[in-house]
Order: structure tokens, then C-alpha cells, then sequence
């Protein structure tokens, strides 16, 4: 999949404009398939009070609603700035093939989203983590995975 300066250009543009109405934080995204727009997105963290309202989240949940499905196998992300890791991780779990981005996660922490608390946390072991926490009823939650694997019709994924 070839990269491409107008989809870039698209990502870019609607970080400006959604930041400039008063949207959220200055971050866009678009989600490409076979070389036309399939989902658009910016940040609406502040204005629609949601922390998972970021430009790829967006993006990703805007194409899922248009091609009817989980998976975006065959699509690529275009990003006007390096994806977080809360982003990042949703555009594996979208399964999609490819990201280009624009500015780096150093440009955003120089502007205010630092996110290199979480970069480093995400990769300790949680009984190391910054945040409490705690596991419980691990039986319990365990024997649902067991239904999940023994069920025929389950949906893979």
C-alpha cells in the first residue's frame, strides 16, 4: 500500500479545523480502503468528556460503522501526529496494514501530551505499575474463557 501526501494532508487538515472549533486537541486521522476515505476522526477527548475519544480511535470506530465489520484488514491509518499507545494498540487490534503519521510523539509532549509515562508502563509487569492493582477470582474469570473456547459458534477474531 503506497503512501499517500493527500491522505496525510486530509489527517493533518482535520486536526486544525475540529482544534480551531473547539473539538478537542490538535490530532486528526483518516482510515483509507482501496484508495477512498472510509472513516474520518479528530480528538473529542474534551469536548464529548471521553478519554478514548482520540483522532485514531475515532477514525477506526467511524470505519468499522461504514464497512459493517471489526476487522480493517486492508486498510490504512494516516495519522497527523505518532499514535499513543491506547491508539496504537487499537489500530492492531483493527487489524490494520499499514500507518503513516506526521508529527512525532516528541512534537506532542513538546505541545503537552506527554504520553512517555505510558509507554513505560505498558510494558512493565502490572504487580509493578504505577496504578494499584490488584487480581482476583481468577478462577472464576477463567472458566468463562473455558465456555468461550469450547463454544462451535463463536466468532474468531
Amino acid at each position: 500500500m503506497p503512501y499517500s501526501e493527500t491522505f496525510l494532508r486530509e489527517a493533518i487538515r482535520l486536526s486544525l479545523e475540529k482544534m480551531e472549533a473547539g473539538e478537542g486537541g490538535p490530532f486528526g486521522a483518516v482510515v483509507v480502503k482501496d484508495g477512498r476515505i472510509v472513516g474520518r476522526g479528530w480528538n473529542r477527548v474534551t469536548s464529548a468528556n471521553d478519554p478514548t475519544a482520540h483522532a485514531e480511535v475515532e477514525a477506526i470506530r467511524q470505519a468499522c460503522a461504514a464497512l459493517g465489520t471489526f476487522s480493517l484488514a486492508g486498510c490504512e491509518l494516516y495519522a497527523s501526529c505518532e499514535p499513543c499507545p491506547m491508539c496504537l494498540s487499537a489500530i492492531y487490534w483493527a487489524r490494520i496494514d499499514a500507518l503513516y503519521f506526521a508529527a512525532s510523539r516528541n512534537d506532542a509532549a513538546e505541545a503537552g501530551f506527554d504520553d512517555a509515562l505510558l509507554y513505560e508502563e505498558v510494558s512493565k509487569p502490572w504487580k509493578t505499575r504505577a496504578l494499584a492493582t490488584e487480581q482476583h477470582l481468577h478462577q472464576e474469570a477463567q472458566a468463562v474463557f473455558d465456555v468461550w473456547k469450547n463454544n462451535p459458534g463463536r466468532t474468531p477474531y
